[in-house]
């Protein structure tokens, strides 16, 4: 810094002064920025939680309606379904099993060589690989079909809807939030059970939808849904106009629709393979957004990342629309999610407050707790201002005095632990962060400490 001191030029060299000007530009950097949007810190651009949830009025109604007229110890029977439903497990591929078993054989064989008398080697083999075969069946996750009939899909219904319904709204929130011009006219639902997503996606965008397309195998959950749809009168008119319930998706490669979402459906799906080629042909169907909802384990977690590296990694052998996939939401980054590279993995997850259907044993509020995956042809349209990156929070925010911690997933591909003040990052920034909660987002600031410490090395 030059000036004038009695006439001569002088040349100071203050670490401190040069510090604290970095500081005060950082500053008025974001300030000028205005990434705020004209928008109260509670509302700012990277909010998107929602409140405490109800389910639609004539959603809960029509639920409330069936379930009163059917199904014995209803109670015991929702809660091991949640249960079960929570602790599932991908099917462990037919690879694996066999890798396994000849690592089981060839320790088997190298202890038995060590005690080996007189039996004979045919005897000995046949005894090894019985002893394989019971270790693998007693060790290995036993995967099997869900298959709902009437009474099973009543069961899922008083376990699963408010719940369900939760997580797909949320989800869809990003985007409603995030890209306000998005007003789709077109929704494929794969894996529609209940039809939760129909009721979710009308009530962000009921004005503009004009065609659901419902798609599950299960012809006892069609029929639920549509029961649902008309509140459990078949003679009166659906709450929602224009669903249609199929068994099969539409065969056309090139008919496509504005938003495809599948919620809890590729976890019911046996191998990687077919995961894969799921996702492949939502894809190929999707013009605009495909959403991705599973539970909050590390096994939906690990779904969604293989959806995720399928879209971002592998070629399609047939290409229908060219444009590229990219991640809306939740990564605020294209590279390997950070989380499974810690050990020990824990999954990405979110959660969302709700109100359950009002039955013996429902608390009155639960957390839904779920991993999601949202993917565009279009370019983001981020409604935060240019030059200013997000990160995705991804831990409960803890408030302290005159300070907040946030566990945040940047854009570099690294998960950050960073404590926010509003001497060091503003103070729209600061309160940005007290206001914000886990699954939202919040303006990087880390670039401003990482210049001041670079300044200072100088």
């Amino acid at each position: 810094e030059h000036y004038k001191r009695n006439g001569e030029n002088v040349q100071r060299n203050d670490c401190f002064y040069g510090f604290s000007i970095l500081i005060n530009l950082s500053i008025i950097y974001f300030s000028q920025i205005d990434f705020l949007k004209g928008e109260p810190h509670r509302k700012h651009p990277g909010v998107t939680k929602l409140k405490m949830l109800h389910l639609p009025e004539k959603l809960q109604i029509a639920a409330q309606s069936i379930i009163n007229t059917h199904v014995s110890q209803l109670t015991d029977r929702t809660c091991k379904l949640t249960n079960y439903l929570w602790s599932r497990k991908r099917a462990v591929e037919d690879v694996t099993l066999r890798q396994k078993a000849v690592s089981l054989e060839k320790e088997l064989w190298e202890k038995a060589m060590e005690k080996r008398g007189d039996m004979d080697e045919q005897a000995l083999e046949d005894r090894i690989r019985k002893k394989v075969f019971s270790m693998l069946k007693r060790t290995t996750y036993h995967w099997t079909p869900m298959k709902y009939d009437e009474e099973l899909g009543v069961v899922y219904m008083a376990a699963r809807l408010a719940g369900g319904y939760a997580a797909v709204r949320r989800a869809l929130n990003e985007i409603k939030k995030r890209d306000p011009s998005f007003a789709p006219q077109s929704l494929l639902d794969f894996g529609s059970g209940l039809g939760t997503v129909a009721w979710a996606s009308h009530s962000c965008w009921s004005d503009t939808l004009k065609e659901m397309i419902c798609v599950d195998s299960s012809g006892p959950m069609n029929i639920l849904a549509e029961r649902l749809l008309k509140g459990d009168d078949e003679r009166a008119d659906p709450q929602i106009k224009h669903v249609y319930f199929r068994q099969f998706l539409p065969v056309s490669p090139k008919v496509q629709f504005d938003l495809v979402v599948a919620a809890f459906t590729l976890s019911e799906l046996p191998t990687a393979k077919e995961r894969e080629e799921a996702v492949f042909t939502l894809w190929r169907k999707t013009s605009s957004y495909l959403v991705l909802v599973e539970n909050g384990t590390k096994e939906g977690h690990q779904i969604l990342m293989e959806a995720r590296d399928t879209l971002l990694n592998k070629q399609e052998k047939t290409v229908y629309d060219s444009r590229p996939a990219s991640v809306f939401a939740p990564c605020p980054h294209l590279m390997v999610c950070p989380k499974l590279a810690r050990e020990p993995v824990v999954p990405c997850n979110f959660q969302q407050l709700y109100y359950p259907l009002p039955l013996p044993g429902h608390n009155d509020r639960q957390i839904e707790k779920f991993s999601y995956l949202i993917v565009t042809r279009t370019e983001p349209t981020q409604t935060d201002t240019e030059g200013v990156d997000w990160a995705r929070l991804i831990a409960p925010v803890k408030c302290r005095t005159r300070h907040v911690h946030c566990q945040m997933c940047c854009p570099d591909g690294q998960i950050q632990h960073m404590v926010v003040t509003a001497q060091k990052h503003s103070r729209d920034v600061y309160r940005c962060a007290r206001n914000s909660d886990w699954g939202d987002q919040l303006p990087v600031i880390q670039k401003i400490e990482d210049d001041v410490h670079g300044d200072n090395s100088h």
